[in-house]
């Protein structure tokens, strides 16, 4: 009677432990559901995100608009239109023996580029932004002081024949990818006497220097007579987040300094020097007519150009994006330490409690990017990580029914929104972190639960034990519910001799 008691007993134990066991196989395949569902606010939010990004350009293109878009300086160079001439053709008529004169051909018109010998720009430029609602975009004032000179060789073309050049005309062309962002017409000292440049008249020179430019006649040339031009030109102009300068000059030097505290150096010219303190940078370059190619610093596509962008520092919009990336592994590692604590405790959570906890995960970025926009990046990140913090411990402390585990879930959570504060910082090491969070993540799993018995998840008491315990306590029930016989041999105990 005894035994088939047992045996029921035995039974009844399977049977719930096979039924517990389903039960935790069931409640992980809804937490996962759960999880991959929450996916959807994340995308949501991230819509949300690129939308917002996209009205802030629309607000930089509007005040480029109405102001002046990114400038390109290109220049000064000078245009030679020249006309030459063949002379008339005389031979000796074979069959008479009387020389014949052929007409020669009318005179045809050919145009030559010549970039200045030397070319020296400096300058300053001030940086102010421009707000649309709670947009903003950045413009720029350039002062700039452009001198250079011009030398003219005797031969211009090569001699011969049917190059006898009869008349030489000088342009001089400066090339400004917006013609709004300028003042007035810059006035230019031309061998000392002033000058002022002047809107293009035709489009004769469109094959030198394509685009907006601006144009300084420079009169007749004597041919076959080299000659010296020297130049100094002020420019003042205005654009929006963006400069460069297309290095035309045999011998090209730039030296530029702001007040804005981000640059970021762009083209195919990086300056030689450059520092970049708390109030401003200043930046120089040396290039030379060897390291450049003069038809693509004069082409329409800013191929040969050294360049600077007056950046925002924190790009609220491309750090948010960034985080919500990594809204996916905040979930995961807090479903997973909700579920090993409902396992290791013994505290059954709803999946209803689940899914408000993802939910709060969720509303942390839509806060983050509705709170960068009137804060610092970092106060946002702060306020909306102690909001949802307070909000998840506060929760988790009534399910729970204490403070502990709610505190320790929180402390928790806290470093996991640290580290990835930390990872949206270091952009170019942010495989590297990321990696070494979920390595950390994945070691903490392993080595909380390296003696837990998985197959006694349906016993009963506080936790599972671990195998060394389970074997124990099954090699000891085996012993007790052993009958000995009536003539076997009883070893007192030392308490009873």
């Amino acid at each position: 009677m005894e035994n088939h008691d047992s045996t029921n007993r035995d039974g009844v134990r399977s049977l719930v432990k096979t039924a517990v066991n389903a039960q935790y196989a069931g409640k992980l395949a809804a937490v996962a559901l759960l999880a991959m569902l929450l996916l959807i606010p994340l995308n949501m939010i991230r819509e949300q995100i690129a939308q917002r990004s996209h009205y802030q350009r629309q607000v930089t293109a509007e005040v480029a608009n109405s102001a002046a878009g990114a400038q390109t300086l290109t220049g000064p160079v000078l245009a030679i239109r020249y006309r030459t001439k063949t002379a008339a053709d005389i031979y000796r008529d074979m069959n008479t023996g009387t020389i014949v004169a052929r007409p020669a051909p009318p005179a045809s018109e050919r145009l030559a580029v010549v970039p200045a010998e030397t070319l020296t720009i400096g300058g300053r430029a001030d940086v102010e932004q421009r707000y649309r609602g709670i947009y903003k975009a950045r413009l720029f004032h350039l002062d700039l002081q452009a001198e250079g000179v011009f030398n003219l060789p005797a031969d211009l073309v090569p001699p011969g024949r049917e190059n006898e050049i009869v008349e030489a005309h000088a342009v001089m062309l400066l090339g400004i990818s917006d013609l709004r962002g300028m003042d007035a017409a810059p006035e230019v000292l031309i061998d000392q006497r002033p000058m002022r440049f002047a809107a293009p008249k035709d489009k004769y020179f469109d094959s030198v220097l394509p685009g907006s430019r601006l144009e300084l006649d420079l009169g007749a040339l004597t041919p076959g007579k080299a000659r010296t031009i020297a130049f100094s030109l002020p420019l003042k102009l205005t654009g929006t987040e963006a400069f460069s300068i297309a290095p035309t000059a045999e011998s090209n030097s730039v030296r530029l300094q702001s007040d804005w505290k981000h640059p970021s150096f762009q083209g195919r010219f990086l300056p030689r020097t450059r520092q970049i303190a708390h109030d401003g940078f200043s930046a120089q370059w040396e290039i030379s007519g060897l390291a450049r190619n003069l038809d693509g610093a004069l082409g329409e596509h800013d191929q040969e150009v050294l360049g600077i962008a007056f950046m925002e520092p924190v790009n609220i919009y491309l750090q948010s994006e960034r985080a919500v990336k990594y809204g996916g592994l905040f979930i995961v590692l807090t479903f997973a330490a909700f579920f090993l604590g409902e396992i290791l405790r013994r505290r059954p959570m709803h999946i209803l409690q689940y899914l408000l906890v993802g939910l709060a995960l969720a509303v942390f970025f839509l806060l983050l990017i509705a709170l960068s926009e009137h804060l610092p990046f970092l106060a946002s990140y702060l306020a909306a990580a102690a909001a949802c913090i307070g909000l998840i411990a506060f929760y988790l402390a009534g399910v729970f029914g204490s403070w502990r585990p709610a505190f320790t879930f929180g402390g928790g959570l806290a470093g996991l929104y640290a580290m990835i504060y930390v990872i949206l910082q270091l952009e170019d090491q942010a495989l590297l972190m990321g990696s070494l969070l979920l390595f950390a993540a994945l070691a903490a799993v392993m080595l909380g639960t390296r003696r837990f018995d998985w197959y006694g998840l349906g016993q009963t008491g506080k936790t599972a034990p671990c195998p060394r315990e389970t074997q124990r306590y099954r090699e000891q029930q085996a012993w007790e519910s052993t009958e000995l016989p009536a003539d076997a041999l009883v070893v007192p105990d030392k308490g009873e001799e």
